[in-house]
C-alpha cells in the first residue's frame, strides 16, 4: 500500500470513491455527487490530495486544507474516503495517520473534525486510538440520507 499525492489520472476512481460515501449519506456533509469537471476542480482546490494505491488500484483517498483562515488558518481539516470493499483493511487508518504528517509539514499545528457522526463508531474508535480528543457533541447536527438526525461530534489533534 503506497499514499502518495493525486494526479489527474487518478480523478475516475477518486471520484467513484468519493461519490460512494455522499451517495451512503451517512459521514459526508456534501449531498451531490461529483462529475469528472466538478471532482476535477475540487480535488486541485485542496491544500493536499492524496491517493491510498495498492496493487495499482486506487483504495481510497483523503482531502486536507484550511479549517478556517486568517488567525485561525493554522488549524486544518480533512476527510477520508475508503472504497466500500476495502472497509476493514486498515486503509482508513493509514490515510488519517498520513494526513498527520502531511498537516505538520504544511505547517498546520492542529487537525480539527468538526462533524463526525456519532454513530460511525468505527471512525471515532480510530481518531481516539490515534490521540484524537473530543471536542464536544452537537445534538442533531446531521441530517442522514433517510431523513433524521443525528449527533455529531468534533475532535482535534495536535500536530
Amino acid at each position: 500500500m503506497v499514499i502518495r499525492e493525486y494526479s489527474e489520472k487518478d480523478l475516475k476512481a477518486m471520484i467513484r470513491i468519493w461519490n460512494e460515501v455522499v451517495e451512503d449519506g451517512v459521514a459526508f456533509p456534501q449531498e451531490d455527487c461529483l462529475n469528472l469537471d466538478a471532482g476535477a476542480a475540487f480535488f486541485a482546490s485542496q491544500t493536499y490530495t492524496a491517493v491510498a494505491q495498492d496493487d495499482g488500484v486506487i483504495k481510497g483517498l483523503y482531502i486536507l486544507h484550511p479549517n478556517n483562515v486568517g488567525r485561525c488558518g493554522h488549524i486544518c481539516n480533512a476527510s477520508y474516503a475508503v472504497q466500500s470493499q476495502s472497509r476493514g483493511l486498515h486503509i482508513g487508518e493509514k490515510l488519517v495517520v498520513d494526513s498527520l504528517k502531511k498537516g505538520k509539514e504544511l505547517g498546520f499545528r492542529v487537525l480539527q473534525f468538526n462533524a463526525v457522526v456519532e454513530s460511525n463508531i468505527h471512525a471515532r474508535r480510530l481518531y481516539e486510538r490515534l490521540g484524537f480528543v473530543l471536542l464536544g457533541t452537537i445534538p442533531g447536527g446531521f441530517r442522514m440520507k433517510d431523513g433524521h438526525f443525528e449527533n455529531i461530534c468534533s475532535y482535534y489533534h495536535v500536530l
